[in-house]
């Protein structure tokens, strides 16, 4: 099993110090990866609810910490600290546990609804059966967003922070990744936080080691792909990968260049499939960016029938998740020495605001 730097005790356990068993983690991230609709908020405040309220694994500042190192990070957010959880619980095994079943009820769904689609190119049906799960889901988000905005937002300087970052996405459509740079000024700025005792820093040794395992999983089926002469198959692992890399600010930020780029560009799937394939991606559980799951699979039916479309599923889902693994294990180890110094603290303050 993959390994990265050393993980504390008080890393691997909960605030009893009791060992969480892996049946626990298990149960708790499979409830989170089969409930999780509506999108990164909703799925943040659904963990928050499982993680801090209900079963006390973390507490606030260690989860609201952990979201806003998620944030800076490329790729969903949602599912990076679903692993980042997990790795705190129960190190590097209880990260890729977290993590895969955050997102693999929601990859089953899409596979099956995928093969179904090709056959019978109508989501009719698909969109009645999730409207009463969608539903129900309603008011446990709703709970759960409520319980973690009061919990975030408890001064005047991060309720401001939150307004503004709102309505500077929503009136003018300002870049994520800008929203995230003043937050994180303001809150060095204006974020006052308790003073800590500086913590050790990771050992680099670990982080090389980590980077390199994670980097060559990563890398390994795209290698393949050129070594066995697959040129489509090449195009889809490089083009994922690209995706993997630049997805700062959550699957909206890209969908507009996805979709240009397998529509226009490599002529993969047409523009009526492109819209089908991101109202199914809204409407099952699991990331948004799922919806390269279901474009991969499509273009790969397109290309060469049911084999390669298979062939082509899987490997999207393998670049676009694997880099998350990667991004997790290598920084994970770093967060807490962050948390320890006060301005990036602060700066990390103002991110979660």
């Amino acid at each position: 099993m993959p390994t990265t730097d050393k993980i504390s005790p008080q890393d691997m356990s909960h605030s009893t110090g009791t060992q969480i068993p892996f049946s626990e983690l298990f149960h708790s991230f499979a409830r989170i990866g089969c409930l999780s609709f509506g999108g990164p908020a909703a799925q943040i405040a659904l963990m928050h609810d499982e993680m801090v309220t209900r079963r006390k694994w973390l507490n606030e500042e260690q989860y609201l910490g952990a979201l806003s190192f998620c944030m800076l990070l490329p790729g969903p957010e949602a599912m990076q600290l679903a692993t980042y959880c997990g790795w705190r619980l129960r190190g590097v095994r209880g990260g890729i546990l977290a993590g895969s079943l955050f997102m693999l009820p929601g990859a089953a769904i899409i596979l099956a609804l995928a093969l179904a689609y090709v056959q019978f190119a109508s989501l009719d049906i698909v969109q009645s059966l999730f409207l009463g799960i969608k539903a129900a889901v309603v008011a446990i988000v709703l709970r759960a967003l409520w319980s973690l905005t009061r919990k975030a937002l408890q001064s005047g300087i991060r309720r401001a922070l939150a307004l503004g970052a709102f309505l500077a996405m929503f009136l003018i459509s300002a870049p994520f990744p800008l929203i995230l740079l003043i937050a994180a000024i303001c809150g060095v700025l204006f974020i006052k936080t308790p003073d800590t005792q500086p913590l050790s820093r990771p050992q680099a040794m670990g982080t090389m080691r980590t980077v390199f395992i994670w980097g060559t999983l990563w890398a390994l089926p795209v290698l393949a792909t050129i070594l066995f002469n697959a040129p489509f198959l090449t195009d889809i692992a490089l083009f994922f990968s690209k995706l993997a890399v630049i997805t700062f600010g959550g699957a909206y930020a890209v969908l507009a260049y996805m979709a240009q780029t397998v529509v226009d560009t490599h002529d993969w799937i047409n523009a009526a499939q492109m819209i089908d394939a991101l109202g199914l991606a809204e409407t099952t559980p699991g990331p948004l960016i799922l919806v390269t799951e279901f474009v991969a699979l499509l273009a790969g039916y397109n290309a060469g029938g049911l084999p390669l479309a298979l062939l082509a599923g899987a490997l999207a889902l393998w670049v676009t998740f694997i880099p998350c693994f990667l991004w997790i294990f290598t920084g994970a180890p770093y967060l807490q020495w962050m948390l320890s110094l006060p301005y990036l603290k602060g700066a990390l303050a103002g991110i979660s605001a």
